[in-house]
């Protein structure tokens, strides 16, 4: 069950906590304070309780009181508070800003050193208002072929969104930044996410708001149009994107996550696996 619960003391009713909210599943109640409307859709991100400006709400009984103050300078507050932003400001952020960037991206590492990725990184907005009206026509052309089913099973139901000329995959967003890699790399999928993570958390400590845009990633795939227009090499395979831009929305506090398992592994316990469990494992190791 997921529910969140208002102390209507504190509740100032700013509506940042519904505005914020990815899956839509909080509203205003007749009293004009926020409430859960549908739990199927939460997502358990937290954003509602990270962003509420006086802590009034709680997102399954967990005290905001508990999370820690965001603190950007600190490299664990900067883990702890690190936030999907999808709400950016329309303005450009500084070429100075930008050159912090790009010095740091050669110190990321990548397997075997190969060190051959590939940035493209859309550093005006004008250019990513193009992009951004391309792949909307792209996809509203595409969703009229039932033949190309992955795509449209995708996005059909935003197919009104795209219609209206809602900006469903950038979220306005005014840059972005595409992490490619030769497809003989030896590890062409792994580093891309590896030099976007550093790029996120060093993004986040220089004031910026980032998101992993997976939609934009199924986008590259289908339209190499869009390739073309990224500059990504021949021979380059475009990984995955991240939304970059200065954000709208200020997050106060750190969520508070549940536990991952771990195996803590202090002594060596060799167990004799039947064929078939041995079997199952590789097979496991080896889907996606």
């Amino acid at each position: 069950m997921k529910t969140i619960e208002i102390n209507k003391d504190k509740c100032i009713r700013c509506g940042l906590c519904i505005s914020d909210c990815l899956s839509g599943c909080i509203g205003f109640n007749k009293e004009n304070f926020p409430e859960m409307k549908d739990e199927s859709r939460c997502i358990s991100c937290q954003h509602c309780m990270a962003i509420c400006p006086t802590g009034a709400l709680s997102f399954n009984g967990k005290n905001p009181d508990e999370s820690e103050v965001v603190n950007y300078d600190n490299i664990l507050s900067l883990i702890k508070s690190r936030r999907s932003v999808r709400q950016y400001k329309d303005e450009e952020i500084s070429e100075e800003t930008f050159n912090k960037l790009k010095a740091m991206l050669p110190y990321i590492p990548t397997g075997c050193n190969s060190h051959a990725l590939h940035f493209s990184i859309v550093e005006k907005k004008s250019a990513m208002d193009i992009i951004r009206k391309r792949v909307n026509d792209l996809i509203i052309k595409t969703l009229s072929y039932k033949a190309i089913s992955p795509l449209v099973n995708k996005f059909s139901k935003y197919k009104d969104s795209f219609l209206n000329g809602e900006d469903v995959i950038f979220r306005g967003a005014p840059h972005m930044v595409v992490v490619s890699s030769p497809i003989s790399a030896p590890c062409a999928m792994e580093d891309p996410i590896i030099a976007l993570s550093y790029f996120e958390l060093y993004a986040q400590h220089l004031g910026l708001g980032t998101c992993w845009c997976g939609f934009a990633e199924v986008c590259l795939k289908f339209f190499p149009e869009i390739c073309e227009m990224l500059e990504i090499p021949s021979g380059y395979k475009p990984v995955y994107v991240m939304l970059l831009g200065i954000p709208a929305v200020k997050y106060q506090r750190t969520p508070q996550p549940e536990p991952y398992k771990i195996a803590e592994i202090k002594e060596i316990h060799e167990k004799d696996s039947c064929f078939f469990c041995k079997a199952k494992r590789v097979i496991t190791n080896f889907l996606r």
